[in-house]
């Protein structure tokens, strides 16, 4: 639990697709524990769990974007359409997929307009299209805020927030351990999403191989991250699940993912994970034997 003399604690939520699940079971168990963040930073999926969170960052407010996951499917986040396709071929448009279902599903269930009227300090990463710097986003729509920091490139069209057109945030800072530093976190607890390690064959389609490769990168780019700034932030990652043959494309087992995550994470706080700042195996590169 914090004190107040630890400094300012940030939780950090990373991307990963539909595997962004398992940080709802990660952030039940941590909450249960006694944890409470003075900020939280998200970036692509992340910043749906971090948005969510901030509104009402206890108990119940996990318990409705836990409920809220086990019901979401592909089609309310990307309804892919054979027109959809046909306008990419035909080159009357840049992406797959028009971002009104996800806009919709947020502005259902999001309780508030502007990220300054969260109840903890909130800041969304998104990525800069032209440039491919990192924007940080700590005020205004909250909504257009998520859906620029989630628009994957190709996928979703991006977001135009201050005369700026945004993109998926994990392409500049997937796991912003750098914007939680910057804002003076000096303890900094990480919810990454981990990646699919133990897949019997890649993922049959395009946009499921794309995120999959995503995953692989965020996770080897999280821990040079980790590396690098160990020694300006107390720095504790919960462990990712392992091994998991779960595509982030698939919305389909998120209550499965949601327990797996909260039962390790019980048992990681129980073996004193908050005490020993160090890069979980499950984040490194392995492979697992064929079952």
């Amino acid at each position: 639990m914090n004190s107040p003399l630890s400094g300012l604690t940030a939780f950090v939520f990373a991307g990963g697709g539909s595997l962004g699940a398992i940080e709802v079971g990660m952030l039940r168990e941590l909450l249960e524990r006694g944890e409470h963040p003075g900020c939280v930073v998200g970036a692509s999926a992340g910043a749906i769990n971090a948005a969510y969170f901030a509104r009402q960052p206890d108990g119940g407010g996990v318990a409705m974007l836990e409920a809220l996951w086990c019901r979401i499917r592909r089609q309310d986040i990307m309804p892919l359409s054979m027109l959809g396709l046909l306008a990419m071929i035909l080159r009357s448009r840049a992406h797959l997929v028009e971002a009104n279902a996800l806009r919709r599903l947020l502005e259902t269930h999001l309780a508030y307009e502007r990220i300054e009227q969260a109840s903890v300090p909130l800041h969304i990463v998104a990525t800069d299209m032209l440039s491919g710097d990192e924007i940080v986003l700590s005020t205004g729509p909250v909504v257009n805020a998520v859906l620029a920091s989630a628009a994957i490139p190709g996928v979703f069209p991006p977001v135009r927030v201050n005369g700026v057109d945004l993109i998926d945030g994990g392409v500049a800072n997937n796991t912003p351990i750098s914007v939680a530093v910057s804002l003076g976190a000096t303890r900094i607890i990480v919810l990454p999403a981990g990646f699919a390690c133990s897949l019997h064959a890649p993922p049959r389609s395009a946009i499921a191989q794309a995120l999959h490769a995503l995953t692989l990168v965020i996770a080897r780019q999280l821990v040079r991250d980790l590396e690098f700034y160990s020694t300006r932030a107390q720095i504790y990652v919960v462990p990712p699940l392992c091994p998991l043959d779960v595509s982030p494309y698939d919305y389909t087992q998120c209550a499965q993912l949601i327990e797996r995550a909260a039962q390790k994470t019980r048992s990681w706080l129980s073996e004193g994970g908050l005490e020993r700042a160090l890069i979980p195996g499950e984040l490194r590169e392995h492979a697992h034997a064929e079952r």
